[in-house]
């Protein structure tokens, strides 16, 4: 056997053994989406936590606002909602491109990683809420969502990984400014969003 036949053939054991450990469907699109759909909910939120003559100002009133809680919490709803249909059909759509079943062993694997920390973090901030300690949801989300991602990495790309320590950093960064939840926010799930679809979808998706 030829050295270029032994390369290919070792080349193709490689990405057998890729494909049966790493869901490797995930599309970098429904991560641009996502980024889109986070940055025009901040921009609604900006808009009923911040004024004009505020700018950004630290609102503790607003924070404890009954009413304005609400309205955060259903924008973020309908963000979040929007996000997961989004992801779950052009995931499906790439899956299918790549000839490759969408729901198999190592999906499932893939989404229990990531459900332990993402409910741990949905419960611990249900916990703030009935507490009152609104201060640092914000820090909240970002901390579980980037230990879901990297929980999440082993069982996909490892740019996900990466993703999940910026998320991290800035929910640590945020608990230092707590007045600034909005602002971490938008920076982590809209623009680090898009960076992070775009490297996807130009890296894997072409």
């Amino acid at each position: 056997m030829q050295e270029k036949d032994i390369y290919s053939e070792l080349s193709s054991i490689r990405n057998l053994m890729e494909r049966s450990s790493k869901f490797i469907s995930l599309s970098g699109l429904s991560g641009i989406m996502a980024g889109i759909y986070a940055l025009i909910g901040a921009f609604v939120s900006y808009k009923i936590v911040y004024t004009k003559h505020t700018g950004l100002e630290y609102r503790d009133y607003y924070i404890s606002d009954p009413k304005i809680l609400w309205q955060l919490f259903l924008i973020a709803l309908v963000v979040l909602i929007l996000s997961l249909i989004t992801g779950i059909w052009l995931t499906i759509k790439q899956a299918r491109k790549k000839g490759e079943n969408f729901w198999n062993p190592v999906s499932k694997r893939l989404l229990s990683s990531l459900a332990i920390p993402l409910i741990t973090g949905g419960l611990f901030i249900l916990i703030l809420l009935y507490r009152g300690n609104y201060s640092i949801i914000a820090s909240a989300c970002l901390l579980f969502y980037g230990l879901a991602l990297i929980a999440g990495s082993h069982y996909t790309f490892t740019d996900v990984k990466w993703l999940g320590i910026c998320e991290i950093a800035l929910g640590l960064l945020s608990t230092l400014f707590p007045g600034y939840g909005i602002i971490f926010w938008t920076i982590g799930f809209g623009i680090l969003h898009i960076v992070y679809g775009s490297v996807m979808h130009f890296k894997y998706n072409k």
